[in-house]
């Protein structure tokens, strides 16, 4: 890419930023569209707009998210949002105290070498006004890398002391909300699962009851033994169809009676897509069909609590104090007997995962990571393919017939700017729902711990394929020849590369931060898809809301896209110091951005109190190493012989990460009981923490408690509760 594409890509990226920003203060002061910008806001009983619509201009929501506190994001998305923006603040941090030491050292000191006119280019082989500012234009050796070197050391220090403030500050997050005087049903009960066989004369309910009725005699409450819910969540799901249907039939009918007092009864076709077979009345209909399916639903309930359990369950403790004790403790000396873990909330719960036995579980997880294994492996020809393809001077080699249309300088100008960029986001974008899928076929039991194995998974594919990948690919499709010639020169090239690729990943994170945070702000696409819904599709107000309802920040894709943000400009922030700059403003206006969104438009679908970070943090550490060994390999291919004063560096990182490791990991795997131990502000109610995890299949219908005999037991001690 050549110095002009890359303003141009800049440029036109800034516009289209500018005018999304523009566009949604417009359209967000549409009262009609609020549901849209401030859906968090609506949920939550709020006024959308404090001060009203027209006080909205295109700095009122900068003003406000900067003026937002971190009380405010917890109080409104909740732990894990709150730790997501200690995530930005920590990658902004670092880019900024590295760059107020690198910018005014490193630019000058590459820019005033004279040693290397065209060699080492950030630009694939043009020279332009960006390679005097890379390491790529120092000499292979003198007195100015050390420079580079006391920079590599500089960002890693950075790094450090950031990463150890946010590990800090995180556990004193999660500690603060697991104190919380607030009732959570999710503190007073444990997850147990690998129930041995049962003896012979007793039930699974009995034998779960007994087991942990002696062991937590003053404290246990009762147990919910899981089970196959298959057949009865299928029926339930038919019937709550059925319902919406018939509340659209009689919306339909009320809407045509107010305009003619005659109209008829809607009807429909009971064949296929209710085109073909018999027509009858859809009111009449649907209401024959809820009443048969919930006779059916309280059958097969009956059938399911009885003859459908699992090797596994949900125990209650009247203190969270003992739950989460006994979610610590070793209950049985066979480790596949009895195994226990904290409960997660009732809405995180997978309950197809629950039964998963030990080994089986252990099986899945191997078979998973290789399956993800095979994915990276495989995916990386078609990232380096689309790499190597999408730069123009090779698909004119591959498609001839282009030649004409490349020509035109406007035209080759945007497809430089935007081709390879545009085609490896739209490439990527077709990952995540598989990687989600295969985490959850690991066995995990709840979605949050979904979302953080698939976040890992999502990183190391991004990270190999797209960092790795793109650099590679290009390379090695360009050099091929020169390479057959010579296979010792290859790790010579692959050094080559990282400076040659400079300009890529600049206008790639460009493109990032304004064209999708611009997106991101307007919400252009949620609009147009609500108002097309909301027009054409809703007929009942639950259609409407169901319609304008917003998801969560989409930690599993989320967290990845901008650790390979934070990879690319980290390794290239010592190599190519100009990109610096571009991780700061990626990162501070993502921080501005979507702390607007977290306090007015995106709903947590789950809370795990933080437990991402430790996550989070080995992975920051892991692209920390990664730099860390990319530098001292480009050292070394420039044979600068100081280089080995590089090598402690990865090993002060390792140590770093065990120390960081063994200082708070434990506490992100159980709740701490000195912070459990603190004094509720009410007693809690038992029952309705109970009833809070029965599954919504298994609720529906006659709440009598006949109903729960045979999986859910009786109260332990009736009136017992303590904090």
């Amino acid at each position: 890419m050549d110095f002009p594409s890359f303003l141009t890509s800049l440029a036109t990226s800034f516009i289209i930023f500018v005018v999304l920003m523009l566009l949604f203060t417009w359209l967000s002061r549409k009262p009609g569209n609020a549901e849209v910008y401030y859906p968090n806001r609506i949920l939550k009983g709020m006024n959308p707009v404090e001060g009203g619509y027209m006080t909205r201009n295109p700095f009122a929501w900068i003003r406000e998210a900067m003026s937002s506190s971190e009380t405010d994001i917890i109080n409104m998305s909740g732990v894990d949002t709150a730790v997501y923006f200690v995530f930005l603040g920590t990658a902004l941090g670092i880019f900024v105290f590295s760059g107020i030491v690198l910018l005014p050292v490193l630019l000058p000191v590459a820019a005033t070498d004279h040693t290397i006119r065209t060699i080492n280019t950030t630009s694939n082989g043009t020279f332009s006004e960006l390679d005097r500012l890379s390491m790529g234009h120092v000499g292979n050796s003198g007195p100015r890398l050390w420079a580079f070197i006391v920079a590599t050391y500089w960002v890693s220090i950075v790094a450090y002391f950031f990463l150890w403030r946010a590990y800090k500050h995180v556990t004193e997050l999660r500690a603060k909300a697991l104190m919380s005087p607030e009732v959570r049903a999710d503190q007073f009960a444990i997850l147990v699962r690998d129930i041995p066989s049962v003896s012979e004369g007793q039930s699974k309910k009995e034998q779960v009851d007994s087991f942990f009725r002696e062991i937590y005699p003053e404290t246990f409450y009762r147990s919910m033994v899981v089970t196959n819910n298959k057949e009865v969540n299928k029926i339930y799901e038919e019937l709550e169809g059925y319902k919406k249907k018939l509340a659209r039939a009689e919306a339909i009918y009320a809407e045509s009676k107010r305009t003619n007092p005659d109209a008829l009864k809607p009807s429909h076709k009971t064949g296929f897509l209710g085109i073909i077979g018999e027509k009858v009345d859809s009111i009449e209909f649907y209401n024959n069909k809820i009443t048969e399916l919930t006779q059916k639903l309280e059958a097969e309930q009956k059938v399911t609590l009885k003859e459908k359990q699992q090797s596994s369950a949900l125990v209650f403790f009247n203190s969270r104090v003992a739950a989460a004790s006994a979610s610590q403790n070793l209950h049985a000396p066979i480790v596949d007997t009895w195994t226990v873990i904290d409960a997660p909330e009732p809405r995180q719960l997978i309950w197809t995962n629950l039964s998963k036995k030990f080994y089986e579980r252990i099986i899945r997880q191997y078979v998973v990571y290789a399956v993800v294994f095979l994915t990276i492996f495989f995916y990386i020809i078609p990232i380096g393919f689309i790499s190597a393809l999408t730069t123009l001077d090779n698909l004119v080699k591959l498609l001839p017939f282009l030649k004409p249309v490349v020509k035109q300088t406007a035209i080759k100008t945007v497809l430089e700017a935007y081709l390879p960029q545009l085609a490896l986001i739209i490439f990527l974008a077709l990952l995540p729902m598989f990687l989600l899928f295969l985490s959850k076929a690991e066995g995990i039991p709840s979605e949050s711990h979904v979302t953080r194995a698939a976040s890992g998974k999502y990183f190391y594919f991004t990270v190999l394929n797209v960092f790795i990948g793109v650099t590679l690919g290009g390379t090695l499709f360009t050099a091929f020849k020169s390479i057959e010639k010579d296979p010792n020169s290859i790790i010579r090239v692959l050094a080559e590369s990282l400076p040659r690729n400079a300009t890529f990943f600049l206008t790639f994170v460009a493109l990032k931060f304004f064209v999708g945070y611009g997106l991101e702000l307007s919400r252009i696409v949620p609009l147009i898809i609500f108002h097309l819904k909301k027009k054409y599709l809703c007929k009942t107000e639950a259609e409407i809301k169901e319609a304008w309802t917003p998801g969560d920040l989409g930690y599993a894709t989320r967290f990845p896209n901008d650790m390979l943000i934070m990879t690319i400009v980290l390794c290239y922030s010592v190599i190519a110091p100009i990109i610096i700059p571009f991780g700061i403003l990626y990162f501070g206006l993502g921080w501005l951005l979507l702390r607007n969104q977290a306090l007015k438009v995106y709903v947590p679908s789950f809370e795990s109190y933080g437990r991402m970070w430790p996550h989070i943090h080995t992975r920051m550490l892991a692209t920390l190493i990664l730099y860390q060994v990319t530098m001292l390999g480009y050292f070394g291919v420039k044979e600068f012989k100081p280089t080995p004063v590089l090598i402690p560096l990865p090993i002060f990182s390792f140590i770093f990460a065990f120390i960081c490791q063994k200082k708070f990991r434990r506490f992100f795997i159980s709740p701490a009981l000195e912070v459990v131990s603190h004094e509720l502000k009410e007693v809690p109610n038992m029952e309705i923490v109970y009833r809070s995890f029965i599954p919504p299949c298994l609720s529906a219908g006659k709440p009598d408690e006949h109903q729960f005999e045979d999986a859910l037991s009786h109260v332990s001690k009736p009136g017992t509760s303590s904090v």
